[in-house]
């Protein structure tokens, strides 16, 4: 009996261990403050990004994807948890995973892999703090310590007065200087390995934020004076409300005027297109490792970013707005079983990763998943979601986007909405026309109808 019953545990774990060596590898990429200036998302027409381009055409591109927050801190602590900002109390640039009490059971996406069997590797700018405290434990193996390029002695392109973390310019002078690329060679080399368990992998690129320095080489793609510039009437804000429309000063970034005053808007939209290019290239080091790779076959990619970037749209150059060109971010899901070369236009969230994976890989479902898993999008790109992609910006103020509408909600009851079936530069605020009031009702019930409050002590926006 003591034979039959020591043939059962083996026979047992054989099968465990033949289901879990079965299950898909995960390579997660994530790249900081990437909005839609890619060629797969037609968001500028000079832009070169051929490495993710192609990886969009072997996937699922899903062309209306949004952060739950445009800020980085905050936004990746949604997607590593799967929980919105209105559960975890995160609306801006701050608090670190670990102390929000709202997370405290709550495993990051790489712990909870971890917990189910995947080796877990991470280098980067995953999550903004790093993994630290009791999130340090969800890692296995670290690809490359948390680090950032060098900066020139001193400034290189930046106005008297900006901050330095806006400079610009062709530094350094190799890319081997460059963590992002020494990020991408050592992702490659592991991703040429072995190993005995399927891994979850995360690979995040700091690159195209500021300050914009990459080697010449990336600048020398585009010419400054014949770059595209954003179509930016200045009539733009005249319907608009005044809630966000001071959000620069009591951020670093410039404010449009400080651009135009200095004649910078070329020089920045250069330097934010040689960074595209520059972290694309980064991008193409690892898709091609994982190509060469004993892997190929069964790996999961998702590439995405934190949030959107403006750079004068709306006369607003960074983030933290809950405008298209903030919210909206590149997503794309490819793999084994995602039919190729075709596009979703669904509005989906970066709360969607997390439970998507989880299904993908057939792992046990995680309880505190907010997000809707893109399964069904992935199997049939025109597959229809109810649920619209909801984004948050400082606590009380919200955007629903929809497949063809987007609705802000402010705190103080004040509201804009768009029809990007006619305009997608968000150029006409429809909130008060009286012919548009029942959509404007029924995306308006998609509001949260309360968060918890703000974790912060203080918060960067004075509440309106």
């Amino acid at each position: 009996m003591k034979s039959l019953h020591f043939i059962r545990i083996l026979l047992v774990g054989l099968f465990l261990s033949a289901t879990l060596a079965a299950r898909p590898n995960v390579l997660m990429i994530a790249i900081d403050d990437l909005n839609d200036w890619t060629g797969f998302l037609d968001g500028h027409p000079d832009v070169l990004t051929p490495h993710m381009d192609a990886l969009a055409a072997q996937g699922r591109n899903f062309t209306n994807a949004h952060c739950a927050v445009p800020v980085c801190s905050a936004s990746r602590v949604s997607v590593m948890s799967g929980v919105a900002a209105t559960t975890h109390g995160s609306y801006e640039l701050g608090a670190n995973y670990e102390d929000l009490p709202a997370l405290k059971g709550v495993p990051t996406i790489q712990q909870y892999f971890k917990d189910q069997g995947y080796l877990t590797l991470a280098g980067g700018k995953v999550l903004h703090h790093g993994f630290t405290g009791r999130l340090a434990d969800g890692i296995d193996r670290t690809l490359l310590e948390r680090g950032r390029t060098s900066r020139p002695a001193q400034p290189l392109n930046l106005p008297t007065g900006w901050s330095k973390a806006w400079d610009s310019g062709a530094w350094p002078q190799t890319e081997a200087e460059m963590y992002d690329r020494q990020l991408a060679d050592q992702a490659a080399a592991a991703l040429t390995e072995d190993f005995d368990q399927p891994f979850f992998m995360s690979v995040g690129f700091f690159r195209p934020h500021v300050p914009l320095h990459v080697p010449s080489k990336w600048y020398d793609l585009y010419h400054r004076e014949s770059l595209t510039l954003p179509d930016n009437p200045l009539a733009d804000l005249e319907d608009i409300p005044e809630n966000f429309l001071s959000i620069n000063d009591y951020a670093v970034a410039p404010t449009h005027a400080d651009v135009i005053e200095t004649n910078m808007e070329r020089a920045l939209t250069h330097a934010y297109l040689a960074s595209i290019s520059f972290v694309d290239d980064c991008v193409g080091i690892v898709l091609d490792a994982l190509t060469n790779s004993p892997h190929a076959d069964n790996t999961i990619i998702v590439l995405w970013s934190d949030h959107g970037f403006h750079l004068g749209e709306k006369q607003h150059w960074a983030k933290r707005t809950l405008w298209e060109e903030s919210t909206r971010v590149p997503l794309i899901i490819a793999g084994p079983t995602v039919t190729p070369d075709q596009s979703s236009p669904e509005a989906v969230s970066l709360l969607d990763i997390y439970p998507t994976l989880i299904e993908l890989t057939g792992i046990p479902d995680n309880p505190h998943m907010e997000g809707i898993s893109l399964a069904p999008q992935l199997d049939n790109p025109t597959t229809a979601r109810k649920h619209p992609a909801i984004t948050s910006s400082y606590f009380g103020n919200h955007s629903i986007r929809t497949k063809d509408w987007r609705y802000i909600a402010y705190r103080d009851g004040a509201a804009e909405l768009y029809d990007h079936r006619t305009d997608p530069d968000e150029f006409h605020n429809l909130a008060n026309d009286p012919a548009h009031q029942a959509v404007r009702n029924q995306l308006a019930q998609w509001v949260p109808p309360k968060g918890v409050p703000e974790f912060k002590t203080k918060s960067e926006r004075p509440p309106n």
